[in-house]
């Protein structure tokens, strides 16, 4: 082979090993890209979706207690109180996060305790102090309760 061929060889395989490392940065920024904004996109519905696992695994335990012993012991009462109080969580929960989905917030969860503390978590980078006024005022007009049982917390930032 003469010289002229090896160094056009050699070049044209340089240039299409140069070509392959921008390939292969440009494509893996890209799938970076897309994991984050899954990751950003999920957390909100795994979150729910583990809330809802758990109820349902106590739901079913209380409703074992709740076909175990016979209407009127203490037990059985004890069993339907609680699997009362869970469904009127549930539904504070699912309203409270519409409220704060129709602020413009892109998503929210909220997560009531057994305790007093509301937890509340919010799609967004940061909460200025307008916005956090805004949440807890719907919260205490719908939950009637004292704002320092009220947390908020941003998850991460919308992209």
């Amino acid at each position: 082979m003469s010289n002229g061929k090896k160094i056009a060889l050699m070049s044209t395989l340089v240039l299409l090993l140069a070509v392959t490392a921008i390939f292969n940065f440009v494509l893996a920024g890209t799938q970076a890209a897309s994991v984050d904004a899954d990751v950003e996109v999920n957390y909100f519905t795994t979150y729910r979706a583990d809330r809802n696992s758990t109820r349902s695994e106590e739901f079913v335990q209380l409703d074992s207690v709740i076909s175990a012993y016979a209407e009127g012991t203490e037990e059985h009462t004890a069993a339907v109180e609680r699997k009362q109080e869970l469904v009127e969580m549930m539904e504070d929960e699912l309203v409270m996060e519409s409220i704060i989905k129709s602020m413009g917030f892109t998503d929210a969860a909220v997560a009531i305790g057994d305790s007093e503390n509301i937890n509340v978590f919010v799609n967004s980078s940061e909460l200025t102090t307008e916005m956090v006024t805004k949440i807890f005022y719907a919260l205490e007009v719908e939950q009637k309760i004292r704002d320092g049982n009220i947390i908020i917390m941003p998850v991460y930032a919308e992209s």
